[in-house]
């Protein structure tokens, strides 16, 4: 079985908590692109529309590589086919709910 290589997408250290596996921040970041459109205003407030686009420096597929990957980008229709795309998993917390790691990885 060949190793498989987690890089990391996200600008966090990713530590998973089961295993102790750290993995620090590659450099690159995936984000989706967001527009925001003016559709109100509340008290002189303005009130903004979101309208999320595609999804910025997430490579290729690669054979044996698992892109890590916020959340927010994980979700995004246009990667729904991605076996090699993952999330950090659920978020664990110490005694005063200081977030030290997570639970696994998340697929979509």
């Amino acid at each position: 079985m060949e190793k498989i290589v987690f890089i990391n997408l996200t600008p966090h250290i990713i530590k998973e908590v089961n295993t102790g596996l750290e993995i620090p921040p590659s450099g690159t970041v995936a984000r989706v692109s967001v527009t925001y459109t003016k559709v109100d205003e509340i008290n002189g407030i303005p009130v903004f529309q979101r309208t999320y686009g595609d999804v910025v420096n997430l490579p290729d597929p690669t054979p044996n590589t698992i892109y890590i990957v916020s959340g927010m980008v994980n979700a995004v229709p246009e990667i729904a086919n991605r076996n090699d795309v993952v999330s950090p998993g659920e978020l664990v917390r110490d005694s005063e709910g200081k977030p030290i790691g997570c639970n696994g990885f998340s697929l979509k």
